[in-house]
């Protein structure tokens, strides 16, 4: 069974949206996160993926109040992530509430302090963020291009201890364009292994299903949950 991960973004204390990571693209949807956080609990979710937009880009973690209040108001299990860059940011993440941390850009810029994170905490409490454009990873809230090639990350980072990854399409993120059916198909075939969670794209229920189909693992749902195109009532049947 599919994981059904709703994700709550993060500017300024409010749940926003962008499209294909544009921050001038925001649009606000709710001033009150735990709201919607308390809403996703009461439909039967467990698992929320929480990015703190304003960390991704100042290069720290800002929204962590958001991250408490969510964690200690709900029974949801949390990962987050979003400027997470130094120990102190790994400390007030879980000190904060937060299950597992998602390490993005730092994953690209400095192998060896996720490597560290990975002995001292396990590869239960790190998940590896891979957003991608045309296969290459890209960082810094998706402004910056790494010029690294998607599948031979994943293959490093399999080999040291990771165990989850949330490949993210940015092409189609927030777009409701349907997700990279192909590339997660295929990233399925060469790591059976990897826990692999889909994000970007979902527009509809049959999207859930096909990824379901395909054995991938787990799904973050954002915009479609927001916009209406896949009410939680909807989602009932994937949920234990």
């Amino acid at each position: 069974m599919i994981t059904i991960i709703p994700a709550i973004d993060i500017i300024a204390g409010r749940c926003v949206r962008l499209s294909r990571g544009d921050y001038k693209t925001q649009k606000v949807y709710n001033e009150n996160p735990l709201e919607v956080a308390r809403q996703f609990a009461d439909a039967g979710i467990t698992r929320l993926h929480l990015v703190d937009l304003d960390g991704a880009r100042l290069k720290q973690v800002v929204n962590w109040k958001v991250l408490e209040s969510i964690a200690g108001g709900t029974e949801l299990q949390v990962d987050f992530g979003g400027g997470i860059r130094t120990d102190e940011d790994v400390r007030i993440a879980f000190e904060s509430g937060a299950r597992q941390i998602t390490a993005g850009s730092i994953a690209v810029i400095d192998r060896a302090k996720v490597l560290d994170w990975l002995k001292v905490f396990g590869g239960d409490k790190i998940i590896l963020g891979a957003d991608v454009k045309e296969r290459k990873l890209a960082i810094h809230g998706w402004q910056e291009s790494a010029q690294l090639d998607l599948l031979p990350f994943l293959e490093d980072y399999q080999k040291q201890g990771i165990r989850q990854t949330i490949c993210t399409d940015i092409a189609r993120d927030g777009m409701l364009s349907n997700p990279a059916f192909e590339l997660y198909r295929e990233i399925k075939q060469q790591f059976p292994k990897l826990t692999l969670i889909a994000s970007g794209g979902i527009s509809r229920i049959d999207d859930i299903y096909q990824l379901q189909d395909d054995g991938i693992d787990g799904v973050i749902i954002g915009k479609a949950l927001y916009e209406g195109r896949i009410r939680l009532p909807e989602l009932k049947g994937f949920l234990c």
